[in-house]
């Protein structure tokens, strides 16, 4: 849970508010002091104010999208920002809020990314898995999983990799275990899941 913002008095506001709601929010003055001791591993979610001097939110929701950072962003907004609220949310931010919000307001928006975080998180260790799994195949086996995700069957894959139909079954028993996939269905799915399709 971080929290970024020049304006020191809004910063601390903020802080406290988050405290008072069980978080444990850490506060940065700008986006290069975030920056500077950001661990793109990190969870949470970030709450930037959209204008600040040297970066403002934008370039620092862009620089974190830069990392492959899955954090998600609420940018708070004065009134007249709301068109360069509409270039945060282009670039990646989950919320804009507008100055003055009420407590609740944000804390909602906050419980909101908090819960997409989570499930972020859960779904990249998923694509992480798939993609272990699929780098455990060999490249012939790789060859046989690319065939069965355009729709091959065992024939057409025993033609145009010059192996027995008999000699594919072993290969595609072995795509399945590999891959721990019970059904053909299951298999076309994580493989998508990974975005190896």
């Amino acid at each position: 849970m971080f929290v970024v913002d020049d304006d020191a008095a809004a910063l601390d506001s903020l802080v406290m508010l988050l405290k008072s709601d069980g978080l444990t929010p850490k506060g940065f003055i700008s986006a290069h002091d975030f920056l500077a001791t950001f661990d793109p591993e990190a969870r949470g979610c970030v709450i930037t104010d959209l204008r600040m001097p040297s970066m403002d939110g934008v370039e620092l929701i862009k620089a974190l999208k830069g990392v492959g950072c899955i954090l998600p962003v609420i940018v708070i907004t004065g009134h007249a920002d709301v068109s360069r609220a509409v270039d945060a949310m282009k670039a990646g931010a989950n919320d804009f809020l507008e100055k003055p919000y009420e407590s609740e307001q944000i804390l909602r928006a906050v419980r909101a990314c908090l819960e997409d975080n989570d499930a972020a998180v859960d779904a990249e260790a998923a694509r992480n898995r798939i993609q272990r799994r699929m780098d455990s195949l060999t490249a012939r086996e790789r060859q046989v999983l690319d065939l069965i995700m355009e729709g091959a069957s065992n024939k057409v894959i025993a033609a145009r990799l010059a192996i027995s139909p008999r000699t594919v079954e072993i290969y595609r028993a072995n795509v399945m275990s590999k891959m721990r996939a019970d059904s053909l269905s299951e298999l076309i799915r994580t493989t998508i899941t990974a975005g190896a399709a």
